[in-house]
């Protein structure tokens, strides 16, 4: 069964996102964008290739002029320039044109690693997304969002490049690790938090048959989730003002993965994040005490931290200064006015911040007491 969604910007159809459990339509949906008289250049990381490598290079094989496999080095030590520039060389090696096409097939590094390449390459080359993971299918594959780390600090560099297609197949998340599939669930339940109350209410009815992995279920979750990405990304494509509302949990849940040195996983971080943002929303009386701990307990059924005990809160502090979402000396925080509907907010102070940042933060002296 698939199912399909269209992103569309300056009110014109932009791409497709196409839901589905296996990969059995993937040329089908590339040939629509002439494959067969393309070069393709499948790029991926060592993780997805093990496990779906020898499936894609079978399908696409004879369907394009020439088909280049690349691969990378798994984890988010490899969202670098570096690992652009050696996508740079084997392309040109490759002699790869403009009328060439990149194929993304991976998680949220690997989707926005080669979306900058295509972007960037020869000024721009068309290419797919085909997420295997939660966090990309939920979230990073779509909206445009390219870019790397640099110097540890996340995203600083990049381009707002859409895809030509994105291909979902939920069965590929029966592969993920339990950590990695509850890692990019946070950012589901960041969509319901942001913009759908009914959706946040459906994940918490569904827990079990998530948990379970249940298809059906999870393709429904995806295209939700996705849904309400769409509804941002289309009123807002270059992030000039409510596209920002996706960062909710984003600048602390960020400070805290440079402080970890990527040790943690984004999700997790972004959980903690959420936290936060949830505490300093109660805190301006938007959220009540007990909708505060009701969303911060809803993280714990999902195998998310709602505390860590590793950090120094004074030091996450001033990494959210190095933030990219910083407008001049403010900082742009997500808070919820209510589950359901965030808002924009540049008058948050420091002082709440470090009351955030200590509200997850588990000390010695806590554990003592």
């Amino acid at each position: 069964m698939a199912d399909r969604m269209t992103i569309n910007y300056a009110n014109k159809p932009c791409y497709d996102i196409v839901f589905t459990d296996s990969f059995d339509l993937l040329v089908e949906e590339l040939q629509a964008l002439d494959i067969e008289n393309r070069r393709a250049a499948l790029i991926t990381d060592s993780n997805t290739v093990r496990l779906f490598g020898d499936t894609l290079r079978g399908l696409l094989t004879g369907h394009c002029k020439e088909l280049l496999v690349y691969t990378f080095p798994a984890g988010e030590s490899s969202k670098t320039l570096d690992t652009v520039k050696g996508i740079y060389k084997a392309l040109i090696e490759a002699h790869f044109d403009r009328k060439d096409l990149l194929i993304a097939v991976g998680g949220g590094v690997v989707g926005d690693v080669t979306g900058y390449a295509a972007a960037t390459y020869l000024r721009g080359v068309d290419f797919v997304q085909i997420p295997t993971t939660m966090l990309a299918q939920a979230d990073s594959s779509i909206g445009g969002k390219t870019g790397v780390d640099f110097d540890g600090y996340k995203n600083m560099v990049g381009a707002f490049y859409m895809p030509k297609l994105v291909y979902m197949n939920v069965s590929t998340l029966k592969e993920l690790d339990d950590r990695q599939f509850y890692a990019g669930f946070a950012e589901v339940m960041k969509h319901g938090l942001i913009k759908d109350a009914m959706f946040y209410e459906w994940l918490l009815d569904n827990m079990y048959e998530i948990h379970d992995r249940v298809p059906q279920v999870l393709q429904e979750m995806i295209m939700r989730s996705c849904m309400v990405k769409k509804l941002v990304v289309e009123k807002d494509p270059k992030e000039q003002g409510d596209r920002a509302l996706l960062n909710f949990g984003h600048t602390i849940g960020h400070a805290i993965e440079k402080y970890m040195d990527f040790e943690m996983v984004h999700g997790e971080c972004i959980a903690l994040g959420m936290v936060a943002a949830a505490y300093i929303s109660w805190k301006h009386n938007w959220l009540s005490m007990e909708e505060y701990y009701e969303v911060r307990d809803m993280f714990v059924p999902f195998n998310l931290p709602i505390s860590i005990d590793s950090i120094e809160p004074e030091e996450i502090l001033r990494l959210t200064k190095s933030d990219k979402k910083m407008e001049g000396s403010q900082i742009r925080f997500v808070l919820l006015k209510k589950v359901g509907k965030a808002v924009i907010d540049k008058n948050v102070t420091d002082e709440e911040i470090l009351a955030a940042i200590n509200e997850i933060y588990f000390s010695d002296e806590d554990a003592k007491a």
